[in-house]
């Protein structure tokens, strides 16, 4: 490849990543559904050149919600999945699902906005939802293990669903719950959740 080229492609990397940090910006900003001009402008990168390098508004705001899990997408590991005694476990449930918040909840609330007109975004918060689903089942699988199918179930899912997304948004912004009051009230309902389990 020549100089020229590889100067081409530099160029191009650096303003699509000019432009996704852009977007990046409005989704902190709390526009979830910016228009490409407004995008081409703010980011100093062409309209034109904005168009050769996404399809289309929908495909914008996929990869740059795409590029943003990318950047933080260690937060979705659960550390020592389902090493440890219960409250060490709840512990580091609780510790990611508050970092996801903290990192990536302009991302998020872009993405689940988003989800409802765009199928490729709504898989990609499906995928997401179907690891954090997956991550609680094993994580407490010494519990679940005493209980049939049907039980079982229900308790990893009001688990997942006491630490959601919207249970940190329902705490921390409607509520205005600081950290450490949002973790001990998720600690303490993960604890009851799972306080009967060994009598089962």
């Amino acid at each position: 490849m020549s100089k020229k080229a590889d100067g081409r492609t530099a160029r191009r990397d650096r303003n699509s990543e000019a432009v996704l940090d852009t977007v990046h910006e409005m989704f902190v900003e709390g526009n979830f559904a910016p228009a490409v001009e407004e995008v081409a402008v703010r980011s100093g990168v062409s309209l034109r050149s904005v168009y050769r390098y996404f399809e289309d508004t929908e495909d914008l705001l996929r990869r740059a919600i795409e590029r943003r899990v990318e950047v933080v997408g260690d937060l979705y590991a659960l550390e020592s999945l389902g090493e440890g005694g219960r409250e060490q476990r709840i512990r580091s449930l609780v510790d990611q699902r508050l970092q996801l918040h903290a990192k990536l909840a302009p991302t998020i609330r872009a993405a689940m906005l988003r989800s409802s007109d765009s199928p490729l975004i709504a898989e990609q918060v499906r995928a997401r939802r179907r690891l954090l689903a997956d991550q609680v089942a094993a994580h407490f699988e010494p519990e679940l293990a005493l209980l049939d199918r049907s039980r079982r179930v229900e308790l990893a899912t009001c688990i997942d669903a006491l630490c959601s997304f919207e249970s940190m948004e329902l705490m921390r912004v409607r509520a205005g719950l600081s950290p450490s009051r949002t973790r001990r009230a998720l600690e303490d309902g993960v604890a009851a959740l799972l306080g009967g389990v060994d009598q089962k």
